[in-house]
């Protein structure tokens, strides 16, 4: 689509025929020679003194030249455009941090596949995570694991594969036996301090309950709650366990509670996997398209034209008169030649 970018220019088309009707004829004074007796020697011939004034010869095809070249510069000045379809781009519309338990007892082997395999916990969670992560495309994905000490092992991103190949070389017991929660929910706090978006989730996967972090669990919710930082947690293994590795769903339910989250028991890797759907529901793919046209400019195009039409008519100007140049010497060679051969004869 072609456009101008500043129409109201156009008005200035007919501004050389206003200031040739408004304006005096232009007029210049040159040197002369005043002479006390001229209106003798004028009366001596017969003459009639009148003002005198040069007009400057003009032709057609400067007249319509000047015109052509005036149309094509006010166009230029009017920035003609050809705006191209629009671009659009998906932008995401949430950052999501993604918390995992490391810790030692992630190495239990208490998970049942849907064959009845038993595997380890932190294989099942791997495997449910990927997938999760693999269904949101358009959230930047951050990725924090967590044991003794909390780690951030990728930052917010768009690049999902480099999340999954860090999720598959990250095995139990790598960040120390302990479990450390709110030492994880403040690490994400701090993450979530370098994003301007509006939506912004945490989802804590642990399998136990917390062991000496240095913000407790729920002063850490509370600091998530007034970052606007939702925290839904999903707490696995099995909650009959005793012990440092029971899952303290009690505790769990506080932290989801005070940031308007949810709690999630994954006992098994069917439970694992229906509580990361029910998560893909309640928070929803959210983005926003932004469009954008490009332009490209086009003023250069009139402005070559009236300076190729400039320069070709000087150009032919010249050839013109230097032709009646040379015509003119040839004419006044042949006057010489036969005024010569007139004197000759009658000599």
């Amino acid at each position: 689509m072609y456009r101008l970018e500043y129409p109201w220019l156009l008005a200035l088309l007919p501004l050389p025929i206003i200031v040739y009707w408004l304006l005096p004829p232009y007029k210049e004074e040159q040197d002369s020679v005043r002479l006390t007796f001229f209106n003798f020697i004028s009366s001596a011939l017969g003459l009639t003194p009148a003002v005198g004034a040069v007009v400057p010869r003009t032709n057609w095809l400067e007249k319509i030249l000047s015109t052509v070249c005036w149309a094509l510069i006010v166009v230029a000045l009017a920035r003609p455009q050809f705006v191209e379809p629009p671009i659009q781009k998906i932008q995401p519309g949430r950052d999501l941090m993604l918390a995992l338990d490391i810790s030692q007892s992630m190495e239990t082997p208490d998970f049942f596949t849907s064959e009845h395999k038993r595997i380890r916990r932190v294989d099942a969670v791997k495997q449910v995570v990927s997938d999760f992560i693999r269904r949101r495309k358009n959230d930047r994905i951050g990725l924090i694991v967590f044991g003794q000490a909390a780690y951030p092992v990728a930052p917010f991103t768009l690049d999902h594969d480099a999340c999954l190949k860090i999720l598959g070389q990250t095995d139990a017991g790598m960040a120390g036996p302990q479990t450390m929660i709110g030492d994880a929910i403040g690490l994400a706090i701090k993450q979530f301090n370098a994003s301007d978006a509006k939506e912004r989730v945490m989802i804590l996967l642990t399998d136990g309950n917390d062991t000496g972090s240095r913000v407790p669990p729920q002063q850490a919710a509370e600091i998530a709650k007034q970052n606007n930082i939702t925290v839904h947690v999903v707490g696995i293994g099995d909650p009959r366990a005793k012990g440092e590795d029971k899952v303290d769903y009690a505790a769990l339910g506080n932290i989801a509670q005070a940031t308007s989250g949810q709690v999630f028991h994954g006992e098994n890797s069917a439970e694992l996997e229906r509580a990361y759907a029910t998560l893909d529901q309640i928070t929803p793919q959210k983005f926003k398209t932004v469009s954008y046209q490009p332009k490209r400019e086009l003023f250069t195009f009139p402005l070559a034209a009236a300076l190729v039409l400039l320069t070709g008519y000087h150009l032919l100007m010249m050839i013109v008169t230097l032709g009646m140049r040379l015509l003119a010497h040839g004419d006044h060679s042949n006057e010489e030649a036969t005024t010569s051969s007139v004197l000759k004869v009658r000599v």
